[in-house]
Formats: C-alpha cells, structure tokens, sequence
C-alpha cells in the first residue's frame, strides 16, 4: 500500500505543477491574506488533479466516540484523515461554550489549527438563531432577513452576533501567530425553504443585501481577510435559477450547491450530474471555483455507492471538493467506520488517482508553506 500511495503521490505532484502555471485568479478580497491567497491559487491548480474529499466534524466525532485525540472515521477506515474539514459556528451567537453539535468550542479551535498544521483545509457553515425571535435556524415563521439589513428592526441584534463570531474567527491562529484561512460559507442552502434565510421568507433584493452587508462588514469592519466565500444553494435547475440570489462576484469565491442521496439512487445522480454540469458553466463565466459542500447517502446502505456513484458522476466535472455530512449517530453518519457496508468501497474510492485526502494534500503545502505530517 505504501508504494501504491508514494505513486499517487508523485503523479498528484506531476499534475499539480502543469497546472501551477494556468491562469490563476485572485480571492475576492483584495486584502486576503497571504495564506489565503496561496490557498485559493493552490485550490485553482488542483481543479483537474483530483477532487478533495472533505468530512464533517471529522476529528471531534465519529460514530460510538467523542473526543478522543488524533481520531477520525475516516481515517480508522483508510489510513489517512480527510483533505476538507468542516466546522459549524452555531451557538456562538449566544456565547455558548459549545457548538451546535455539543463540541466545545475551546476544542474545536485547536482541531481546526490541528488541520491548518497538517495542511488541510477547513471550511465552516453557520446554523445562526433566527435574531428576530431567537428561535432556530429552522424557523421560518416571519420574514427575518428584511429585519437583518441596515434600517432593519433586528439589525443591531445581527450585527452583535456578528461581532461574536468575528472574535472567534480572530482568534483562529497558526503556530507562527497568523490567521488561519477558511473557505466560510454562510446562508447555505439559501434556495430551500426550511432556514429563516431561504428563499420563502426573503425577495432575492433582500438576501443580497444582507449577504453583501455581513461580507462587507467582516472584512471591513472586523478586518478578517483570512475569508474565502462559499456561495451555497440547494435546489436549482438552471443557471437563471442559481444566479437568482447571488451577490455578485466581489462577494464570492467558491459556489456549490448540496444536494444529498436520498432512496432513488438513479435520481440523486442525474441531479448530480445535470446540477454540476450548470455548475461548470457558472463556475468559468464567473472566475469562481466550484465544490460540493454537502452530500451523501445517510448510513450508506449500497455497498459500492462511493466508486459506483459519487466518484464517476464528480469525475466528470470540475470541481475542487466534496464534503460528506457528520457521523453524528449509529443511525446517522455519511461516511463508514470500520466493518460498516461501503468500507471497503470507500478504501477502493481513497486509492482512487481521482481523490485528495489528507496524506496527498500534505505533500503540496498549500499554504505555500511546509506542514506537519500528523
């Protein structure tokens, strides 16, 4: 397997650097730091060399553990962690010492440095409170994003939760005292119905100028320029139909959608494929990197679904990443542990030349900067 993995290695690196001198465009932020510059240029050259596959809390939980150092069920099933690591801020609004899914935020802090250290990368959503009632993300029982813009009722609210997250966010340092990139995706799924920020409780107006506000407001007035936008959806099916709520291209980086497989296997991955197609097309017009921020098959029951579905249908498309949703319960989890049915597939779509997990990202220190091996 060594051998095997050091040629993968190596032909990655042969990729990596026909591609180092392809037109590379610059962050949306012309204040980026020098990180996160490297970052997106890096992200850039490996469009074509491989999809980074990316996991959900990966390193804080996994199914039947929490907490427990140096851990993660991607790795327990293949040998190495993840490339992508996804975090989530909820509950940070409301100084909670915990996140959304119980984990201390003291600990998630050090898992995200732990990932920047190795040369991974992180990327966070925000489930935020609804700040015009202080119910959840999922009430959408009054038209809150009117309420959140300048003039707005419940505007001084979201801009002190705002302030709180800024803090935090601040506060994410690598060893040498710099800020830590993050390809921050706020507002996801924005053209669902079932967050207070989606499409049934806001005209398209109103969302841009909220999303153009808390973009404008971190950078400026919080001066975090370690931010790499994800421009998220859910449904769509055209490029009139993605585009109908985007905020324009000083206020993105990245564009996805998620899109999860659900009992009609044949009809996730048309979608897939139809959605990623449009995503091409989008991604090129725009000078913007396209990924796939969430997806998967809860408890993966088809036992070749990850070489036999995901991996051919992204294999067709340019897309930078892939993140599977959290291993959060013994009946809710999208990537196997070990002896689970997909394992063995899942070892057969990590030793594919088409995948980036942590061990192969390591190597190409995307930060432009060398990393640790852990």
């Amino acid at each position: 397997m060594n051998s095997v993995l050091k040629y993968l290695t190596v032909l990655l690196l042969v990729f990596y650097s026909l591609f180092a001198n392809a037109q590379l465009y610059s962050p949306s932020d012309a204040k980026a730091t020098a990180e996160t510059m490297q970052l997106f240029y890096s992200m850039q050259r490996l469009l074509g060399a491989g999809v980074m596959f990316g996991h959900h809390d990966d390193t804080a939980y996994g199914v039947d553990w929490r907490f427990e150092p140096d851990r993660s069920d991607v790795k327990s099933v293949t040998g190495s962690y993840p490339a992508i690591y996804g975090w989530d801020l909820a509950k940070i609004e409301h100084d909670s010492t915990k996140d959304i899914n119980g984990i201390p935020f003291k600990l998630q802090k050090q898992l995200v440095k732990d990932v920047y250290e190795r040369g991974g990368i992180n990327t966070y959503c925000w489930h935020m409170d609804n700040p015009a009632n202080g119910k959840t993300a999922w009430d959408t029982t009054q038209h809150t994003v009117k309420e959140l813009i300048p003039g707005g009722a419940y505007h001084n609210v979201y801009v002190s939760w705002l302030d709180k997250a800024a803090a935090y966010m601040a506060d994410l340092k690598g060893s040498g005292g710099e800020a830590i990139p993050i390809l921050f995706r706020p507002f996801h799924e924005l053209t669902g119905s079932w967050f207070w920020w989606c499409k049934n409780t806001s005209t398209p107006d109103e969302f841009k100028t909220l999303w153009q506000f808390t973009v404008d407001y971190l950078r400026t007035k919080k001066k975090l320029h370690n931010l790499l936008i994800v421009y998220s959806v859910a449904d769509f099916d055209s490029e009139e139909q993605f585009l109908e709520r985007y905020p324009g291209d000083s206020y993105a980086d990245f564009i996805g959608f998620d899109n999860y497989c659900y009992k009609s296997v044949p009809e996730y991955q048309a979608k897939l494929d139809k959605r990623l197609g449009i995503l091409d097309i989008v991604a090129a017009k725009h000078h913007k990197i396209a990924c796939l921020p969430e997806t998967g098959y809860e408890a993966i029951p088809m036992a070749d679904w990850w070489t036999k579905v995901l991996l051919p249908t992204l294999a067709k498309h340019r897309v930078s990443y892939v993140l599977a949703w959290r291993n959060g319960r013994t009946d809710h989890y999208y990537v196997p542990y070990p002896g689970q049915t997909s394992a063995d597939d899942f070892v057969k779509f990590y030793n594919s030349p088409q995948t980036i997990f942590q061990n192969r990202l390591t190597p190409l220190s995307v930060y432009g900067k060398p990393n640790s091996a852990k």
